[in-house]
């Protein structure tokens, strides 16, 4: 399974929803809450091309983008895919 990178803060209602997704889905991955730190956030948004919102999802370096995008990648089967490969 490819490694996963998800940037999050502890009160954000769609990173849980990430968050759950991935567990159903039984990846693994690393939590990284940016609320902590501003140099978190800002290695976060320059992994993800300035983006500054949470959740930012990374799958094998591959930038996903948010909860709404990594639901449908799930609802277009995409996203087994990705978590298939290595």
């Amino acid at each position: 399974m490819p490694r996963i990178d998800i940037y999050t803060t502890p009160t954000c209602g769609y990173c849980t929803r990430a968050k759950k997704l991935l567990k159903a889905k039984r990846a693994a991955f690393t939590e990284i809450d940016v609320s902590v730190s501003p140099h978190l956030r800002r290695k976060m948004a320059g992994r993800a091309g300035g983006s500054n919102s949470v959740p930012q999802i990374f799958i094998g370096g591959t930038h996903v983008g948010g909860c709404s995008e990594l639901m449908a990648l799930d609802r277009s089967g995409v996203l087994d895919v990705m978590l298939a490969s290595s």
